[in-house]
């Protein structure tokens, strides 16, 4: 116990039952049919599915426009908050952090019941809505972060050249908080295409994402084909994780030359 490795090893036990076995298991039972025996049923049967493909697409889609939200609203108030001359209050960033110590359900229910109360059908205009409202943070503060820690020097060399405002924001600015974008995106992205308690409460089960058909799948005790549609989403990840980690270096020095 006096390596200072051997304190890794409680973090390692934690990691290994509860973020590997569980990704194995995932893995076996996606090629597992009932009786135990291997198959590859359970992935071709998501191809011939057309309740799940369909549902597939429209959480993809419901995803795209809710970051694509997240990201209109995110990128100015996370520019304001970087900002010294625009945001000189520590207080006003601790406002966008306050929404996140209620828990993410309660704050759901609250949400469809101020549109009850107010007479708004539920649908997907609450939805995009109730999923902008709980994931902006996650789009905010990476953005933030990458822009707080901005060199300044760029933008000030940018303005003894000529360069106009608009043009520092496109040429510098923008190029260079990319990283913070694609990290905002990602963690905006997958766990709306996941979530299945925020479409059943704010629309009342009428639009079913991707996280809903596999939580039915194991509700209903048809734990292969739901591990093969968690698998398709693990798979999903794992790509535009990698994918992200590779444009970063690129998106970042290619804005500026």
């Amino acid at each position: 116990m006096n390596k200072r490795s051997s304190w890794a090893l409680p973090y390692f036990i934690f990691l290994l039952l509860f973020v590997a076995l569980p990704l194995v298991l995932i893995i076996i039972y996606a090629f597992q049919d009932g009786s135990g025996h291997f198959t590859f049923s359970n992935i071709t049967k998501f191809f011939t599915d057309g309740d799940a493909l369909g549902t597939f697409a429209l959480s993809i889609e419901v995803a795209i426009e809710n970051t694509l939200l997240c990201f209109a609203i995110g990128y100015p108030a996370a520019y304001i908050l970087a900002d010294n001359k625009l945001n000189r209050s520590a207080v006003t960033v601790v406002l966008f952090i306050l929404p996140m110590w209620i828990n993410a359900l309660m704050r759901t229910l609250a949400t469809a019941e101020l549109f009850n109360m107010a007479g708004i059908p539920l649908g997907k205009g609450t939805l995009l809505f109730g999923m902008c409202y709980d994931y902006l943070p996650f789009m905010i503060y990476p953005i933030y972060n990458v822009l707080k820690k901005m060199d300044k020097s760029y933008a000030e060399a940018a303005q003894d050249l000529g360069a106009t405002p608009s043009q520092v924001f496109l040429k510098v600015t923008l190029p260079l908080s990319m990283p913070g974008v694609w990290s905002g995106v990602l963690m905006v992205f997958m766990p709306t295409v996941s979530t299945f308690a925020i479409s059943e409460f704010l629309t009342n089960n009428k639009i079913k994402l991707f996280g809903t058909i596999i939580q039915e799948n194991i509700n209903n005790s048809m734990w292969n084909y739901g591990a093969a549609l968690s698998l398709f989403m693990l798979l999903i990840i794992g790509v535009t994780t990698l994918l992200q980690g590779d444009d970063h270096a690129e998106q970042a020095s290619g804005g500026i030359i």
